[in-house]
């Protein structure tokens, strides 16, 4: 994997390998806290945190977002796998990107990859962050969230630059 990775950062000299290794870190990330969730919770089992700001909830998600396209995992499979294989087809574009533009696609797949992993494995992705105003989720949605979230700001902003 890391051959491939720094194949992929020596392409034309774009310094990807970190981007790459940040988000190999993040799924590792993601897949560690999920083990440990269900090593340590039951299924439906809350338990708060200092403060009672956070709970820990072990929930398993049969679809994306907010419960939508609940057991559609083969059709959730092959979205995450198009968007891999495109991102793929592009990568030499992307590589010639804005650090920022590289981050929130880092972070996007990333979870992707993360939850892509859970229903390949499970059928399900496994959530057990919860905030009690929100549904529960997990690493790799953070990752996504936070993503698309830089990846739409630079959009907005990239807009105001040509008005």
């Amino acid at each position: 994997m890391l051959i491939w990775a720094q194949r992929l950062a020596d392409r034309k000299g774009h310094g990807t390998l970190g981007f790459v290794i940040a988000g190999i870190l993040i799924v590792i990330l993601d897949q560690a806290s999920k083990w440990l969730a269900v090593q340590h919770l039951q299924l439906g089992q809350s338990v708060a945190l200092p403060g009672h700001l956070f709970y820990l909830t072990l929930v398993y998600n049969p679809g994306a977002a907010f419960g939508i396209f609940a057991h559609a995992t083969p059709f959730l499979i092959a979205l995450t796998l198009g968007v891999l294989a495109a991102v793929w087809v592009y990568r030499d574009e992307i590589a010639c990107q804005s650090t920022l533009l590289k981050l929130g696609l880092t972070l996007s797949l990333a979870g992707a990859v993360g939850n892509l992993i859970d229903r390949i494995r499970l059928g399900y992705v496994i959530d057990f962050i919860d905030v009690r105003i929100w549904p529960v989720f997990n690493v790799a949605d953070c990752g996504i969230v936070g993503g698309v979230i830089l990846l739409f700001w630079l959009l907005i902003a990239e807009g105001k630059g040509k008005t």
